[in-house]
């Protein structure tokens, strides 16, 4: 039960930021491997953003001056683990047909989880490192997805 205090309520993810080293092939890639729509532009930072259904995927180019704040204080550094892009219903065999298509290999799938409740997740990185695990809607014993 959320806190009665708080002066806010929860409603998703607004947005997460990934450090990049090439803002032009990470828009390209979640543009054409993902078909996220472009977002916002700060140019002045080296940031793109694109869209990942109402939540932003932000992307930081590290080597842009604007995003020298963004650099971690370890080289190779990161602090995501992964992030969970929530998608409609899509046939398994078509995504990794898509994969393949685009030279990204899956690393794993599994059945567990998530907001939506049990689904399969497909596991899988950008080029810059980043783990985003593709997630369906919630699969029920009566095989219909919600």
């Amino acid at each position: 039960m959320p806190h009665r205090d708080i002066p806010f309520s929860l409603t998703g993810i607004d947005h997460v930021v990934f450090l990049v080293d090439d803002l032009r092939r990470a828009v390209d890639w979640y543009r054409d491997v993902l078909g996220c729509p472009i977002g916002y532009s700060y140019p002045d930072l080296g940031m793109e953003q694109v869209w990942a259904g109402a939540s932003l995927i932000v992307l930081w180019d590290t080597t842009h001056p604007g995003g020298a704040s963004a650099v971690p204080p370890v080289p190779g550094g990161r602090n995501v683990d992964h992030v969970c892009i929530a998608t409609s219903a899509f046939d398994h065999d078509a995504l990794r047909a898509h994969l393949a298509h685009h030279n990204v290999p899956i690393e794993r799938e599994a059945m567990h989880g998530g907001a939506r409740g049990m689904g399969h997740s497909f596991y899988i990185r950008d080029p810059f490192g980043n783990l985003l695990e593709i997630k369906g809607p919630g699969e029920y014993p009566d095989g219909r997805a919600r």
